[in-house]
C-alpha cells in the first residue's frame, strides 16, 4: 500500500469516527451550546436569567446587621414567600459596594436579597441562571439522583470534553488531508 493510499484510508477512518462521535453526542452538544449562550447573556438579560442586584441603604459594613440576623431574615422571607420551599442556606453573597446580601438556598433555585444595614427584604427571585448552569455542567442530574460524589457530572463533562476534542482533531484532518492528497496526485 502506498503512502497516498494509506492517507486516503486514514481520512476515511477519520470521517467514520467524526460521524460516529458527532451523531452520538449531537444532542448533548446542542444542550451545552444553548445553555452556554444563555449563561453568556445572563447579566445582559434585564433580570430575566440572572436577577438584577438591588441597592441597599449603606455600603459601610460597620452599619450592617450580623450575618446570623441576615440569614434568619432571609429564611423567614423565603418561608413566607413559599412555605413548601426548604430554607437551608447554600451561600451568602455579600455585595458591600451595593449594600446588599444575596442569600441562596441549597435545595431550590431561589435567592433573597436583603439590605445589609436594615435586613429589609429587597427582592425574592428565582435564579434561572443557576438552573441553566446545572443543566450546562450536568449537576442537575447528580442533584436529581442525590449523587453526592458528582459521578454523573464527572462522566458527562469527561465524555463531552473528549468527544469535542476528537471532533476537533478529526475535523482538522478531514479538512487538511484532502489538500495533501490533491497535491500528491
Amino acid at each position: 500500500m502506498t503512502f497516498l493510499e494509506k492517507m486516503v484510508k486514514r481520512t476515511r477512518e477519520y470521517r467514520k469516527l467524526h460521524r460516529f462521535i458527532g451523531s452520538a453526542l449531537v444532542l448533548f452538544f446542542l444542550l451545552i451550546a444553548i445553555s452556554g449562550i444563555l449563561l453568556g447573556w445572563k447579566k445582559h438579560s434585564g433580570g430575566y436569567i440572572l436577577p438584577n442586584t438591588e441597592k441597599g441603604s449603606s455600603t459601610n459594613l460597620a452599619d450592617w446587621k450580623s450575618l446570623d440576623t441576615l440569614a434568619t431574615t432571609a429564611q423567614q422571607a423565603l418561608h413566607i414567600h413559599d412555605s413548601s420551599l426548604t430554607t437551608a442556606i447554600d451561600r451568602m453573597d455579600i455585595r458591600a459596594d451595593k449594600g446588599v446580601v444575596k442569600v441562596s438556598f441549597k435545595e431550590n433555585f431561589y435567592e433573597v436579597q436583603l439590605d445589609g444595614a436594615t435586613a429589609r427584604v429587597l427582592a425574592i427571585n428565582l435564579r434561572k441562571s443557576d438552573i441553566i448552569e446545572q443543566i450546562h455542567d450536568g449537576t442537575l442530574i447528580d442533584t436529581a439522583f442525590s449523587s453526592n460524589g458528582g459521578w454523573f457530572k464527572l462522566t458527562y463533562t469527561s465524555v463531552l470534553g473528549l468527544g469535542l476534542l476528537i471532533l476537533c482533531v478529526s475535523g482538522f484532518w478531514l479538512w487538511y488531508n484532502p489538500k495533501r492528497i490533491r497535491k500528491m496526485k
